[in-house]
């Protein structure tokens, strides 16, 4: 049996960047302190990862300011809206959260993963178990098309 993952074309995200891809690539990002959120629609064989950092502040730990709460949800909403553009026929979006929690981070993940589930569970999309752990930080391959989500770390 041939292998062709190795010319299947990655794609890197960035720390609070998305991306969006409607052919057969792999999405790729590490976590550390942070939570991914990967969409996708199998029929259309097209999806997205998005990457929200986790940032502690040192002053309040377990607080998220109100500014980064609506950031985080304004990239969710972008990411989101530019899927549907690429695939406009996209109609059974489901999603998965995957997240790392860092030292001292898991009050500020937790607001985090609870803004995004509600967010995508009002925007009709699915959501999937999460794979959620703390330890060293995690890499994230993601492959849209087949609705496939490996983390390791």
């Amino acid at each position: 049996m041939e292998r062709h993952e190795a010319a299947r074309r990655e794609i890197l995200v960035a720390p609070d960047r998305f991306e969006i891809t409607a052919e057969d690539a792999i999405l790729v990002t590490e976590l550390t302190s942070a939570v991914a959120v990967c969409v996708y629609d199998a029929a259309e064989e097209a999806g997205a990862l998005l990457h929200l950092r986790c940032i502690v502040k040192t002053s309040k730990p377990a607080d998220v300011t109100d500014t980064t709460l609506a950031t985080e949800l304004l990239l969710l909403d972008r990411c989101l809206e530019a899927l549907r553009e690429a695939a406009p026929a996209a109609r059974q979006l489901q999603a998965r959260i995957v997240a790392h929690i860092g030292e001292g981070a898991q009050g500020v993940c937790e607001t985090v993963m609870n803004v995004v589930r509600h967010y995508l569970t009002d925007a009709g999309v699915q959501l999937l178990p999460e794979d959620v752990a703390a330890g060293p930080a995690r890499t994230l391959r993601f492959r849209p098309g087949m609705g496939w989500v490996h983390a390791r770390g």
